[in-house]
């Protein structure tokens, strides 16, 4: 008798390669099958503060904070070459202003958290600014000293409360305002900043990752690109930092954390880099999973850690792409 190996081969469905070109849709179906993705994760992230208790419904509006970050850090890592390690920058320098202008000038939170965002985002740019020229493991080490930079800096000064941070801060009213701010916060960086890759601006930025030096060669200046594309990143990262800050009322040294530099991370290679929407989904699922890991004290850490070492052994395409290949492909064993 012959004996045959066999593997498994990958194919297209059907529909998929009907759809996938946008001018080739030709029925609701067809659509439908387009649109299910991306709307399941809209509605489902609208829909979720409406299962939770109070309790998880405040994870979930930290899972959101470190969407953003991981968004961010997935942006310019993946479509500008920069490996940003200054999400706890981020985070400090928005909350801290937002926090002073109310605390200090009485600014409401619908006030402070604009300023907060855009103006944190200008000066976290300038102080990244004449690191850009710098690449790979040195930006990195630079962007990861900055927050530890901005906590000593405090302290030695002894200003904005200091070690002790400022309390009393207004908060939003609700927490229904709280989870839907975020929410839609998420959902709308995620569609501009992927419309922004797939226009001109994300064409030149891919152009500077892949070979910096032939678009200089262009007449194109790189630094000002890469600070547009720092200063996108910084928005969100100090918007999330101005938030967080009305969420508790309170702001200090804890929001230089580094696990406002290192969750994002973790977070982009569980739902997959370069997919924008991997890091939103990894850090909904992954900060939930940290905050339910807390019961067991130092054990969190190594379960934790197992748990990301099995992603990065066994799905390093993250969440995400293994996700999508399973919706447009199926696969069937075949003899060789």
């Amino acid at each position: 008798m012959d004996t045959f190996e066999r593997r498994k081969k990958r194919l297209d469905r059907s529909i998929t390669v009907r759809c996938r070109g946008l001018y080739a849709l030709n029925s609701w179906r067809e659509m439908l099958f387009l649109l299910a993705p991306r709307l399941l994760l809209i509605v489902g992230l609208l829909a979720m503060p409406l299962f939770l208790d109070m309790y998880w419904q405040r994870v979930m509006c930290a899972a959101g904070i470190y969407a953003l970050l991981a968004l961010g850090f997935d942006f310019l890592a993946e479509y500008v070459g920069l490996v940003c390690l200054g999400g706890a920058m981020f985070i400090g320098v928005g909350g801290y202003i937002s926090g002073v202008l109310n605390a200090y000038f009485g600014l409401p939170p619908l006030v402070t958290i604009p300023i907060a965002t855009i103006g944190g985002a200008a000066i976290s740019t300038l102080i990244l600014s004449p690191c850009l020229r710098l690449r790979g493991i040195y930006f990195a080490i630079v962007s990861f000293m900055l927050p530890l930079f901005g906590v000593y800096l405090i302290i030695a000064l002894g200003i904005f409360g200091s070690t002790e941070g400022i309390s009393a801060l207004d908060t939003l009213p609700n927490i229904w305002v709280e989870q839907y701010v975020i929410i839609i916060m998420v959902l709308i960086s995620l569609f501009v900043v992927r419309r922004l890759v797939n226009e001109d601006l994300g064409l030149i930025l891919r152009g500077i990752k892949d070979n910096d030096q032939a678009v200089r060669a262009s007449g194109i200046d790189i630094t000002a690109y890469r600070i547009r594309a720092v200063f996108i990143a910084a928005l969100m990262g100090c918007f999330g930092g101005a938030y967080l800050s009305h969420l508790y009322g309170w702001l200090g040294l804890s929001l230089f954390a580094m696990d406002f530099s290192i969750l994002p991370i973790a977070a982009t290679v569980m739902g997959g880099m370069g997919t924008l929407a991997g890091p939103v989904i990894g850090a909904i699922f992954l900060t939930p999973m940290s905050e339910a890991l807390r019961g067991f004290g130092q054990l969190r850490v190594v379960l934790y850690s197992v748990v990301l070492l099995g992603f990065i052994l066994y799905r390093p395409e993250g969440i995400l792409r293994y996700l999508d290949r399973k919706y447009h492909q199926f696969e069937r064993w075949e003899k060789v």
